[in-house]
């Protein structure tokens, strides 16, 4: 952990802003890379908001949230982010493609003694070639980042087990509860279950059972779930379990593992949830409607 002091996060969307504050939080020196000006401005202004908030629930001081911001840096250049990092978190969609192009670039960027970790929710670093397969690894935070206090490890079978310490040491700095995996397996434990639990759902609903809004309600009132999963889709964005699907299914080939038609048909109408809103609810009036 002593080597560990500039942290790198790639892609500033809805994960990777808030993963980068709980690396500032933490102490490290933080840089947020994404290839659109416009994003980092977002994520800035996402930050100030929510941190504002922190301070005025006295979760943090003043202090220590301009210690934070003073630690942190927004950058389109993928040579600066990368180029003396020790510790790089790409957290880009959740596309085989895209991961691999990134991590490619990052194998050729950064310093030899840097861990490259994936916050990917469902795929295994193994399949993100590079030259250093030793130092990579899944660091699967769970959303919201700020809020969430867990973080799935795993490791692959040429995971070395320096990065695999080095990584539940960067998570517990970042105040987040790691949970170490020695096994790989795509969707790792939280989003396996909850997968299960959303097939169950969507298959209800589709067959004619109940309708989605009665299917979250039991969910909640029945099982005490604090949101039923239409509306756990809508918080982490319908696209991103579109995606998580659709890769699966590329590693199985089990036609159980496609996206259901209800969902691929949310995504392309654009109705994503919260981030668009509207999903399987309205989120563009007061309250939520159907």
């Amino acid at each position: 952990m002593a080597q560990i002091e500039r942290i790198t996060v790639i892609g500033a969307g809805q994960m990777g802003h808030q993963i980068a504050m709980l690396s500032a939080l933490g102490g490290f020196t933080t840089t947020i890379q994404d290839v659109k000006e416009e994003a980092l401005a977002g994520a800035k202004a996402k930050l100030e908001g929510i941190m504002g908030d922190w301070v005025k629930k006295s979760k943090i001081t003043e202090e220590e949230k301009e210690a934070a911001f003073a630690r942190l840096q927004f950058t389109t250049s993928m040579e600066e982010a990368a180029g003396n990092a020790d510790f790089i978190i790409e957290a880009a969609v959740e596309k085989l493609e895209v991961k691999q192009q990134i991590f490619t670039q990052l194998d050729i960027i950064a310093p030899g003694h840097t861990i490259l970790a994936t916050n990917s929710s469902t795929i295994v670093n193994s399949l993100l070639e590079t030259n250093r397969a030793d130092k990579v690894v899944n660091m699967h935070f769970f959303f919201p980042p700020l809020v969430m206090d867990c973080v799935e490890v795993v490791m692959s079978d040429v995971t070395s087990e320096e990065t695999a310490e080095v990584t539940m040491k960067v998570s517990e700095t970042m105040n987040r509860t790691a949970v170490l995996l020695r096994k790989e397996i795509s969707g790792f434990v939280a989003n396996r279950i909850l997968g299960a639990l959303q097939r169950e759902a969507v298959y209800l609903y589709e067959e004619g059972i109940a309708d989605f809004k009665d299917i979250d309600t039991i969910c909640r009132k029945a099982l005490r779930h604090p949101i039923g999963p239409f509306e756990l889709m809508d918080l982490s964005g319908i696209d991103v379990g579109y995606y998580v699907m659709q890769q699966r299914y590329q590693e199985t080939g089990d036609p159980a593992d496609q996206p259901a038609a209800c969902i691929e048909e949310k995504v392309k109408e654009g109705n994503l949830g919260r981030k668009t809103g509207k999903g399987w609810y309205d989120y563009t009036k007061k309250g939520v409607t159907q």
